[in-house]
């Protein structure tokens, strides 16, 4: 038994921000600055609650006004429609830290002085549902569970990293890590989906242990729909942390032979191929990226599973089109550039040598950007900072515009992880910058639009 508290749910007042127009709130007289107190007589604890209680037909609403009167309030609207109330807080609640001191955990990696924000340790079950965050599951009661049951919110993504109970308690240093895999037979057994990640580190729970984990793993199938495989992340700041080191090439082989056997295993059994390499991998290991149809759905995108199989049978639809369509086939003439990280890089080469042969008058340099903040192991573009970019791009020839994939960019804003904006960029190197979708098709557009 866990010698934790089971949390429960307390009253919470949640504060209006704004009510939607020709809303049902608005119908009602509900107001900025009013506070919503219940709804259908039970106490809001966050979002999911919200959600779920104003879905019927019929809602009872007890609201407090700004001027301390309390109105019970009883709407009847369209099953599941919005009732157009805006609150302070998209979660309605406070986002819950992560309570495990993880040996790869890359938090602990980053240097001092960043922005404050990017040392929070979220392991927050609701942002797995809102946003696709990965949860380790020590940071839910069973209370937790229960309302995910009752609410049957789906798909949950849980990082397990093993199922060797001793061994992920050792990984996340929490004592109740081994033991908070039970939920996930309760889970299972509801029917709640999920998908899984492990974060494989070398000599500590690759080899046998992953082939354990796996095989233990295919036990939730159907539910758990899929399971990632993705390298530790090692940056160069890592003094006084678990002594971690990189994978090499064989070693990426072997990574790649145990999850292809499985996958093979798995197919003509489930339909699914289940457990899946992250794109590191195959380029760690010199293999090419297996087929579209291996990844059955895409189904982690997010997590870098498939992400440049995607992007690169995007660009051949996009090319493709392109002949097909007369109207585009006329001469193409400029000079542009691209940048992004080692990992992607030999892939944008190449797309930028086969748009090249079909616009003889277009030019266009691609930049691999190695990044010497985080240090060379680090090959991904999100992780990119705008110094690195500066720095390595400065003096050399860029064109009209320099391209930059939208992942080097906070999530809505206009700047990179160093807080570097776009236009302090544009200034520093002289030159405009798009902002590209990572979409093969987006690529294609704004290469040609010189």
């Amino acid at each position: 038994m866990r010698d934790e508290k089971e949390k429960q749910p307390v009253k919470k007042e949640h504060k209006i921000e704004r009510i939607e127009k020709n809303s049902a709130a608005e119908e009602m007289g509900i107001e900025p600055g009013d506070v919503l107190l219940a709804v259908n007589g039970e106490a809001i604890e966050d979002i999911f609650d919200y959600q779920y209680l104003t879905q019927d037909e019929y809602v009872e609403v007890l609201i407090r006004r700004k001027n301390g009167e309390e109105w019970l309030l009883e709407i009847d609207k369209e099953y599941d429609e919005d009732l157009g109330i805006v609150f302070e807080s998209g979660l309605m609640d406070e986002y819950r830290s992560c309570r495990n001191k993880c040996i790869f955990c890359f938090i602990d990696q980053m240097p001092r002085g960043m922005r404050r924000t990017l040392y929070f340790k979220d392991d927050d079950s609701r942002l797995s549902f809102l946003q696709g965050n990965y949860v380790t599951l020590t940071n839910m009661s069973d209370r937790d569970i229960d309302r995910i049951i009752r609410y049957r919110l789906s798909p949950i993504n849980i990082s397990f990293q093993t199922t060797n109970p001793e061994l992920r308690c050792m990984m996340l240093n929490n004592r109740f890590a081994g033991q908070a895999l039970g939920q996930v037979r309760r889970l299972c057994e509801a029917g709640i989906a999920m998908n899984g990640q492990i974060v494989l580190c070398r000599g500590v729970n690759d080899g046998a242990e992953l082939e354990r984990s796996i095989s233990d793993l295919t036990a939730y199938l159907p539910q758990l729909e899929s399971v990632s495989v993705v390298p530790v992340g090692l940056s160069k700041f890592r003094d006084g942390l678990y002594p971690l080191q990189p994978f090499d090439r064989e070693d990426a082989r072997k990574v790649l032979a145990c999850i292809h056997g499985w996958q093979d295993r798995l197919y003509p059994k489930y339909g699914l191929h289940f457990v899946h390499a992250s794109d590191e991998w195959y380029e760690l290991a010199g293999e090419p990226l297996p087929e579209a149809e291996r990844y059955d759905g895409y189904l982690q995108l997010e997590n870098g599973v498939g992400m440049l199989r995607l992007f690169l049978d995007e660009f051949d639809e996009a090319m493709e089109s392109l002949e097909k369509d007369p109207g585009k086939l006329e001469e193409r003439r400029g000079e542009l550039s691209i940048a992004t990280g080692r990992l992607a890089y030999p892939y944008l080469a190449d797309m930028a040598r086969r748009m090249t042969e079909r616009f003889p008058l277009l030019v266009i340099h691609v930049y691999a950007i190695t990044n010497d903040f985080f240090g060379e192991q680090i090959t991904v573009s999100g992780l990119l900072t705008g110094r690195d970019i500066i720095g390595q791009l400065r003096g050399r020839p860029l064109g009209g515009r320099l391209l930059l994939p939208q992942n080097m960019l906070r999530s809505g804003e206009d700047y990179f992880l160093d807080d570097v904006t776009v236009g302090q960029m544009e200034k520093a190197l002289q030159v405009k910058i798009d902002i590209v979708k990572s979409s093969g098709h987006d690529l294609v557009r704004a290469m040609l639009e010189v």
